[in-house]
């Protein structure tokens, strides 16, 4: 969301920007992403309690959607490398079931289903080019920051290709890629790899610009 947040303030009022770095992010919000959060406001809205005007309106339905989010911030390589199970006999209380179940209740306990439902619903509406009568190519040529585009290697909820694009288009754009097992997740695990190659960005460090489509 913050990406999203960014891109707009470029294109909106880019006298107040002077960088740019964007970050496992896209320029508009794909059918994969939106197909997502469809799928988590479903879950939300089968709770027997949404709608109802209490405080904890939603929360069984939130903690679903939680999970299925969690599954996309991650992906197979790190359920497999941190949750899999010791050989062995278990029927049930999975460790990967666990961790899901933690996570719902985390947040839970920290958050509202009716904002959540929200967010996901502005996130759908993301689109560089709404209302701007132009392709979304189009609109990232407008953009005339000097920018560091990062991608993360495995994340499957914003995909290296969504940061080709930005970087394809951006006039001043430079793309950086990171191994991460964590997935999009990454950009919050990683920040030794990502603080390195910002400081270098920062400093003005010469490296070549990848444009790949």
């Amino acid at each position: 969301m913050g990406g999203y947040q960014a891109l707009e303030w470029c294109v909106t009022q880019p006298q107040l920007i002077g960088q740019l770095l964007l970050l496992a992010t896209s320029a508009r919000e794909s059918a994969w992403g939106i197909a997502i959060h469809s799928a988590q406001r479903l879950a939300i809205e089968a709770d027997a309690t949404w709608k109802t005007d209490t405080p904890n309106a939603g929360h069984k339905g939130l903690k679903t959607a939680r999970a299925i989010g969690m599954i996309t911030y991650r992906n197979y390589h790190t359920f497999m490398a941190t949750q899999t199970d010791p050989e062995g006999d278990k029927l049930d209380h999975f460790k990967a079931s666990s961790y899901i179940e933690h996570q719902g209740n985390k947040l839970v306990a920290r958050f509202n289903a009716y904002s959540y439902w929200t967010l996901t619903k502005s996130m759908d509406s993301h689109n560089l080019a709404r209302g701007r009568g132009e392709r979304v190519e189009d609109v990232l040529q407008t953009v005339k920051q000097r920018t560091l585009v990062v991608s993360i290697n495995g994340d499957l909820l914003c995909p290296p290709e969504e940061q080709n694009l930005l970087a394809l288009h951006i006039p001043q754009a430079q793309l950086v890629r990171i191994d991460s097992l964590y997935g999009h997740d990454g950009f919050l695990v990683e920040r030794d790899k990502i603080t390195r190659e910002v400081t270098a960005w920062l400093a003005g460090a010469e490296k070549p610009v990848a444009k790949t489509g």
